[in-house]
C-alpha cells in the first residue's frame, strides 16, 4: 500500500506498521476491517508490560489515528467506542506505572529547580553525539526522534482551549514560534524534515515506526496522551517546560556534533536554531504559563511537577537503551534503515 503524498512528495497518512504482540495486532486488525466491527478476542492490558513494544505500540496505533491517522483506515475508527475502550485500558496501564516509576509528588517548583541545573559531566545522547558520534549514530537518532519531531507541537496545541489569561497567551506565543511564524517554511517540523534529508533519510511522516524501539513510543505516547486529556493539562503544561528547558544546551551539543562530522548546513540550521529559539521559550514558559497557570489553578501544581518528571523519566530510557546499543558498537534500531 502506498501513503497518499503532497505535492512535494512528503507523506500525509502513513502505512501501518508491524504488530508486536498480541495487543497491537488486535489494533492492526481492527484498522484494517470495517468501522465498528468487533475487536477480536486478546489479553488484558494489565498483563503486558507498560513500557513494552506491544502495549506502545498499540498505544502509538490509537494516538496516531488523531494526528494523520493511517493510508487506508477509515477515519471513523478515531472516535470508534469499542476502540477507545481499548486505549483507556491501555491508558490506565501505561499511566499507573508512570505515577509509580517517577517518584513521589512534589511541587512544580522543586522539579523546574533541577531542570535548570545542566551537569558538568553530563553522559546523555547529546554528549555522546557531540563527542563521538559518528554518521550512522545521527542517522539512527534523526530516524527515531523523527516520530516526535516530525509532530513537534502538535500535542501542545490541545492544551490551550484549556488556559486562560496569561498562560493561554503565553502558549500561543511559543507555539507560534514553533509553527514559524506565519512561514511554512520555518515550521520546526519542516526543518527537521530537512535535517533528515540532509542525513539521507526519508521524510515521510511515520517512516520509521517499525525501525524505533519501545523507548522511543514511549516517549511520543506520552506526549501525546498530556495533549488528550483535559484532566492532565497540568502534566502537559510541564512536559512543555522540560522540553523547552532543556532543549537549548543539548542543541548547542548535538549541532556541534553534526558541524564535527561535515553534516549539511540543514541538518546543523535545525539544532542551532533551537539553541537561541528554547532559550527564549524557556523563560516565556516558566515565567507566563506555569506562572499563569499557578496563578488561576494552584491546585495543578503536582501535576506540572508529574509532567516534568515523566518527562524526563521516559527520555532517560531512551538515553539509556541508545547509549547501551552505541557503546557496544550496535545499532540501536529495531530494524534497518
Amino acid at each position: 500500500m502506498t501513503a497518499p503524498a503532497t505535492a512535494t512528495g512528503h507523506t500525509i497518512a502513513p502505512v501501518l506498521p508491524r504488530s508486536r504482540g498480541e495487543l497491537s495486532h488486535t489494533v492492526l486488525e481492527a484498522l484494517t476491517s470495517p468501522v465498528g466491527t468487533a475487536l477480536p478476542g486478546r489479553p488484558g492490558a494489565a498483563d503486558t508490560d507498560p513500557y513494552g513494544d506491544d502495549l506502545q505500540l498499540a498505544l502509538y496505533l490509537c494516538y496516531e489515528l488523531h494526528y494523520r491517522g493511517f493510508a487506508g483506515v477509515d477515519a471513523a475508527w478515531e472516535w470508534e467506542p469499542g476502540l477507545l475502550r481499548l486505549r483507556a485500558e491501555l491508558e490506565h496501564r501505561f499511566l499507573t506505572a508512570l505515577r509509580a516509576d517517577v517518584g513521589p509528588p512534589r511541587s512544580s517548583g522543586e522539579a523546574l529547580a533541577e531542570l535548570l541545573i545542566e551537569p558538568v559531566d553530563g553522559t546523555g545522547p547529546s554528549h555522546f553525539l557531540k563527542e563521538k558520534g559518528e554518521l550512522w549514530h545521527f542517522r539512527e537518532y534523526a530516524a527515531q526522534r523523527s516520530l516526535y519531531h516530525l509532530k513537534e507541537a502538535d500535542p501542545h496545541v490541545w492544551v490551550i482551549p484549556r488556559l486562560t489569561g496569561r498562560a493561554k497567551a503565553a502558549m500561543v506565543a511559543v507555539e507560534y514560534d514553533e509553527f514559524g511564524a506565519g512561514r511554512a517554511e520555518r515550521i520546526h517540523a519542516r526543518l527537521f524534515a530537512d535535517l533528515m534529508a540532509d542525513l539521507g533519510l526519508s521524510t515521510d511522516y511515520g517512516r520509521y515506526v517499525d525501525a524505533a524501539a519501545a523507548e522511543m513510543l514511549t516517549v511520543v505516547n506520552l506526549m501525546s496522551l498530556l495533549g488528550l486529556h483535559r484532566a492532565l493539562r497540568g502534566a502537559l503544561v510541564g512536559h512543555f517546560a522540560a522540553v523547552e528547558i532543556t532543549s537549548s544546551p543539548g542543541s548547542r551539543r548535538l549541532a556541534q556534533g553534526l558541524s564535527r562530522i561535515g553534516a549539511g548546513p540543514a541538518a546543523v540550521h535545525f539544532y542551532a536554531e533551537h539553541v537561541e529559539a528554547d532559550a527564549v521559550h524557556e523563560q516565556i514558559v516558566r515565567r507566563d504559563v506555569i506562572d499563569g497557570l499557578l496563578e488561576s489553578e494552584p491546585a495543578l501544581d503536582e501535576d506540572i511537577a508529574f509532567g516534568i518528571d515523566a518527562t524526563e523519566w521516559t527520555e532517560a530510557r531512551l538515553g539509556d537503551r541508545l547509549l547501551t546499543a552505541w557503546r557496544d558498537g550496535r545499532s540501536a534500531l529495531r530494524t534497518s534503515l
